[in-house]
């Protein structure tokens, strides 16, 4: 097994005593030097390890075994929907964020898209109301999305936005509205659903400077009609219409789960790669079910409209967007058009 992997992706056919799980890398503080990598044993137990002390061969041969995806990705647009347990865990999110930014520096120009489910259930529950559900859609009525706009745009936004540029990183916080990035129509539940928005235009042309200039988006969930009437979107809906409507070489759907199973009983049966026909046969036989229907729905459409290959990740896994795309091992499933 190659270094670059032993480092990034877990277990390895290498010796036992140095095998190494879930490295946890941190934001270089001064980029001309190699800060401590902390890495798991299988036993859980944790060990140090620093790189500026490896041998000089070693740490050439993980730059070099990283160079094909480099060359690969540099100078295209990827997509990324943030969510779920990356979005919870502070260590998650530390390590979302450095890879946005270490794939950033290495020439991927980066669309960050988030939604921010747990933060708005919290602050509904502080004023006292109660979230509501409908088919995993939020309820989301006047009151509800007046809390919405607040929590996503003003608060998890920024704090998003702060987070990337601590990292070394320059990103600018939007929202659907801005631009007019996203206009929505009410979905065809509108009466049982609220205020819940279906994409029907998408303007990139106030992102298309700011990706130009390697500046990394984040752009929040809401948007307004015409009327100025503000619209919850599913985050994973605006990353796949986002994603389309810039050519984007690759969709990445962070999620609290491995990927696309097999045997939905059987966590062991992750499907690593697998095209729109194979999904829709996965689908006809009842393979794919629940919160999951929508995803996948989500990436066949997005490949379905030019987006290279659509991957859903576990978002779980530390430093999953690094082992998705500069590791032939991969962090999910990969769905090819």
């Amino acid at each position: 097994m190659l270094v670059a992997k032993a480092l990034f992706s877990g277990p390895s056919s290498i010796p036992q005593s140095s095998k190494l799980l879930k490295p946890s890398i941190k934001p270089l503080q001064n980029p001309s030097r190699f800060s401590s990598v902390c890495v798991k044993s299988s036993s859980q137990s944790v060990l140090t390890e620093t790189l500026s002390t490896a041998p000089a061969k070693t740490r050439v041969k993980i730059l070099s075994e990283a160079l094909p995806f480099i060359q690969k990705f540099r100078g295209k647009t990827v997509v990324v929907k943030y969510g779920g347990a990356a979005m919870k865990s502070e260590a998650l999110q530390s390590s979302v964020i450095a890879d946005l930014v270490l794939l950033s520096c290495i020439g991927l120009r980066i669309v960050f898209v988030h939604g921010g489910g747990p933060e708005i259930n919290q602050w509904l529950n502080r004023l006292g109301i109660q979230p509501n559900f409908l088919n995993g859609l939020r309820v989301t009525d006047a009151s509800t999305m007046e809390i919405v706009s607040m929590v996503l745009v003003g608060k998890v936004n920024k704090q998003l936005v702060s987070l990337i540029n601590k990292a070394g990183g320059t990103a600018v916080g939007l929202c659907g509205t801005d631009g007019r990035i996203f206009t929505p129509i009410p979905s065809a539940n509108a009466a049982q659903l609220g205020f819940v928005g279906e994409i029907s235009s998408v303007d990139t042309s106030v992102l298309r400077p700011l990706i130009n200039d390697n500046l990394i988006p984040v752009i929040a969930s809401v948007a307004a009609d015409g009327t100025g009437q503000s619209y919850n979107i599913n985050a994973d809906t605006a990353a796949g219409e986002l994603a389309a409507a810039l050519g984007a070489e690759k969709l990445l759907l962070l999620t609290d789960v491995a990927g696309i199973l097999e045997n939905k009983e059987d966590p062991d049966s992750l499907v690593k790669e697998i095209d729109v026909k194979g999904i829709k046969k996965m689908m006809e036989d009842g393979k794919i079910a629940g919160g999951m229907i929508p995803k996948v729905n989500c990436c066949v459409k997005s490949l379905a409209q030019g987006v290279k290959t659509a991957s859903i990740i576990d978002g779980r896994l530390e430093h999953s967007l690094l082992l998705e795309i500069l590791t032939d091992e991969g962090a999910g499933t990969m769905i090819t058009g």
